[in-house]
């Protein structure tokens, strides 16, 4: 019971493997010419392996299928294997292949009513990246046509070489890992006295890969003796096979192994030679004896480029991976389950972007473009073709485009290029576009900066083809190449980059020492701040967080949703650097969420602070949170200037400032108006004197107030306003006294005055009143400035007290013009028989519209104040 247990489960298993897919006996079998044709499939990407047959009208079979998974893999149908009938092909089956395959078997049904006759080609394709895994032609059977095979090395005359039962040759009877990453595969063709040997590694681009038979006198040392071939891939990245026998003979010794076929695919080394298991040469080739066990060697390293001592490759000191075994060829051998999967599949060439160079385009036939199907020819960039191309952000990137007219160049998000928006597609142009083309005789110079925001990978493209480009890796560069501004805040221990655009901000801080965390705060403190706290947790994941702290345990941190775009955190030797960008206003209104009150003004300045600590959790917030370093001040950041300054307690200088304002534009320059306004029917010219010497103190006061806060604020910046309004109340106020000494001759007792009197007077009263106006808003503004800086809890008071001294100043004002108003209508109507003082201006009003009526009436006054006597006497 015991041994039918697991057969019934083999049984189970294989059953399984095959019924869902099997296409039931409605099928018919009429196509003669394609009916159990054969074929294995070309290799181009993602390791590809498989046997391919037609099993009826409507279905075929897929054995030893090995294959590296895909994102959207589709069986693929097509009237030809190039590249424009690849790309305008078909789905001809429901079933996808979004997984790796390891030697398996499928049955495959086509799509309903669709027939052989409408496909010549079969091909695995990715449909993200339009991508050729592998292909077969149904016209290239076993007996057919080698059309669809890979091309032997350029590097090797294969002759009429014939491979067996196999036509590909990538495809061996048997395989045995030597190794996890190294494998042999062999063919043994024994009636013709060859065998075909396949070394096949995922290993490095410059490492060798080496395989033969030990001396057959040989116990210890091994490769001491050995006939071993060593291959790998050149420096153009063609294959070769070397050590060959004439380098130790010379030209009279015949070279008995020969390169058949090799390629570098997806990280993987695979070169295929051919050996005699007898050879004429007995003294360097030993016999292969295909029905006996025979010790076997490999290794697999470094490679040594040739030079002019060994003009050949060979193996650097001997050293990496090697190992031996007992083999029969004869065997039949697979223990080699699936596909071999480098770490690191990327081959191209790296072409790093220097800003002093410009990288010069020109376009080339496809020799090893790294994404198939491609068209006749691609970009290259300085001579290589299809190279991955890396930038950093924030560095100019300077391209010649020499590639012809037909060929516009460009940087986008679509992988595939040739203008996304005719495949219904969205893309993101970086820079180029259908002007981007030239030749050598006159090329086109483009300049692309990458800059914060641009995707870690972008491609390089034709506008009008697609698939002629590749990769463009975005690398951050140095923050200050990234960021338009920086500065060390408090203490020298976090430095801030910003760049500040129309409607929102990019941010990034990096701390200068270790840390497990990095915070920084808007505000003057940590206490009642913004937050923004970027971490690494322990699956090396970054995080950025925002909080609003009202208090000094874990309680007061409280979870903020701000829209923060292009968020990351990193951690460098434990070194934390955080970037984001925020909107300057949010977008939210609702006055219950914290958030909703961060806005940032760029014209004045931003108070920033910083903290690190030990330890963060998202979720749990603890004492652990606490920093263990903080700023001991915040820093003023004035972000549109791109400098900073330590916040300085600088109220007592303001205080002095804000009093001596207060002094002038609350006390004395309104009490020197209102003198000039109501005392001119004070008998004499004291009225005069008072305005005269009040408009002058004020003003003095005015300057040295304006000087000392220049002086100790170290500048002036008029970003703020409240300078605004006080530049304009100063410059007003200073043209009162150049006013006043241009002013016309006043006129005599009962004479008009003149015109440019008049118009001197209204001029004057006009710019003291908007003085006035503007030294007050001046006053007003700057008590709102205090209060923004400094959060100050008497700056309330001080502007409730400045309102109460306005609107009695006000209610004052009115109550004397009240009183003004009635003792111009009671001399106006003869209601008085008296008059205080001399009659001279003492009734101007240049508001009032009665006044050459007033002064005529004045004017009689004064002569019956000279003829009449009172009535009562």
């Amino acid at each position: 019971m015991a041994r039918v247990f697991p057969l019934f489960l083999g049984f189970l298993f294989h059953w399984m493997r095959f019924c869902y897919s099997d296409p039931g006996p409605g099928c018919p079998k009429t196509n003669a010419s394609l009916l159990n044709l054969e074929s294995e499939f070309v290799m181009l990407q993602h390791q590809l392996r498989g046997v391919f047959e037609v099993i009826d009208d409507c279905s075929f079979r897929v054995s030893q299928f090995d294959m590296l998974q895909g994102s959207d893999v589709h069986w693929w149908g097509a009237i030809g294997d190039d590249f424009e009938n690849l790309t305008s092909g078909f789905v001809i089956s429901d079933r996808k292949l979004n997984q790796t395959y390891k030697n398996d078997t499928i049955v495959v049904t086509l799509k309903k009513n669709l027939t052989w006759d409408k496909i010549r080609v079969v091909a695995v394709w990715d449909m993200s990246t339009s991508s050729d895994f592998g292909h077969v032609l149904l016209n290239n059977s076993r007996n057919g046509s080698e059309d669809s095979a890979p091309v032997p090395s350029p590097a090797v005359d294969a002759g009429n070489l014939t491979v067996g039962k196999y036509d590909q040759p990538t495809m061996f009877a048997n395989c045995k890992e030597l190794s996890q990453n190294y494998r042999v595969r062999w063919t043994l063709k024994a009636e013709e006295g060859v065998i075909d040997i396949g070394l096949e590694a995922a290993t490095g681009i410059l490492n060798y890969m080496a395989f033969g038979w030990a001396s057959p006198n040989s116990s210890s040392k091994l490769m001491l003796g050995a006939d071993v071939t060593v291959t790998g891939f050149g420096e153009e990245g063609l294959p070769f096979g070397v050590c060959p026998d004439r380098a130790y003979e010379g030209s009279g010794i015949a070279n008995n192994t020969k390169l058949v076929y090799g390629h570098r695919k997806d990280g993987v080394s695979f070169v295929r030679f051919q050996r005699p298991l007898s050879s004429d040469d007995k003294k360097y080739d030993f016999p292969v004896n295909p029905t006996a066990n025979m010790t076997v060697i490999w290794a697999m390293g470094p490679i040594k480029p040739p030079d002019s001592i060994h003009p050949y490759y060979l193996p650097k000191n001997h050293g990496g991976t090697y190992g031996s075994l007992m083999l029969n060829v004869s065997e039949q051998m697979n223990d080699c389950l699936g596909p071999l999967d480098a770490q690191d599949k990327e081959d191209q060439d790296l072409i790093i972007a220097n800003k002093n160079a410009p990288l010069v385009v020109t376009t080339g036939p496809p020799l090893h473009y790294p994404n198939p199907p491609n068209p006749t020819k691609v970009l290259y960039i300085n001579k290589k073709e299809a190279p991955v191309l890396r930038v950093e952000r924030g560095v100019s990137v300077k391209f010649s485009i020499q590639a012809g007219h037909d060929v516009a160049f460009y940087v986008t998000s679509d992988l595939l290029g040739g203008n996304a928006t005719l495949r219904n597609v969205t893309e993101t142009i970086y820079a180029g576009g259908p002007e981007a083309e030239g030749v050598q005789a006159s090329p086109m110079e483009l300049e692309w900066v990458p800059h914060r925001n641009t995707p870690d990978q972008v491609y390089y493209q034709s506008v009008f083809t697609q698939k002629m480009g590749w990769k463009v890796q975005v690398v951050d560069g140095g923050l200050a190449d990234m960021y338009n501004n920086s500065v060390l805040l408090d203490d020298q221990q976090v430095t801030l980059f910003w760049t500040l655009s129309d409607n929102s901000i990019s941010f990034a801080a990096r701390g200068e020492k270790k840390s497990a965390y990095l915070a920084i705060g808007f505000g003057s403190g940590m206490v009642n701040s913004f937050a923004y706290v970027g971490w690494v947790d322990d699956d090396g994941k970054g995080h950025v967080k925002t909080y609003w702290i009202d208090g000094k345990d874990a309680s007061s941190l409280h979870i903020t949703n701000e829209n923060l775009t292009y968020v990351r955190c990193k951690s460098e030797n434990g070194i934390i650097t955080l970037e984001f960008t925020r909107p300057l206003n949010p977008s939210c209104d609702d006055g219950k969420r914290a958030e909703c009150k961060n806005s940032i003004d760029p014209t004045t300045p931003l108070r920033v602070v910083w903290a690190m600590g030990a330890g963060w959790s998202e979720d749990h917030l603890s004492e652990r949170n606490m920093h263990s370093a903080t700023s001991s001040r915040p820093v003023r950041v004035h972000l549109m200037r791109g400098s900073s300054e330590a916040e300085e307690d600088l109220r007592p200088v303001l205080a002095v400032h804000g009093f001596m304002m207060f002094l002038a534009w609350g006390i004395l320059l309104p009490g020197g108006i209102l003198a000039a306004r109501y005392l001119k029917r004070v008998k004499g010219d004291g009225w005069f004197q008072l305005h005269v010497y009040m408009q002058y103190s004020g003003l003095a006061i005015i300057l040295l107030g304006f000087l000392f806060a220049v002086a100790e604020l170290q500048g002036l910046c008029f970003d703020s306003v409240h300078v605004k309004f006080g530049i304009l109340a100063i410059l007003l106020a200073c043209i009162q006294p150049a006013n006043a000494y241009l002013r016309p001759k006043r006129p005599d007792n009962g004479e008009e005055p003149s015109e440019k009197r008049l118009i001197w007077e209204y001029i004057h009263i006009i710019i003291g009143r908007a003085a006035i106006v503007a030294g007050i808003a001046a006053l007003i503004s700057g008590m709102k400035h205090l209060g923004d800086r400094y959060g100050d809890e008497n700056v309330h008071g001080l502007n409730w007290a400045l309102i109460v001294w306005f609107i009695i100043g006000a209610l004052t004002v009115i109550y004397l013009e009240y009183h003004e108003k009635r003792r111009r209508q009671e001399r106006v109507f003869g209601r008085s028989n008296w008059v205080l003082g001399n009659g001279e201006e003492e009734d101007t009003d240049l508001l009032g519209p009665t006044r050459p009526f007033a002064e005529k009436e004045s004017g009689q006054s004064e002569r019956m104040e000279v003829q009449l006597e009172p009535l009562g006497r």
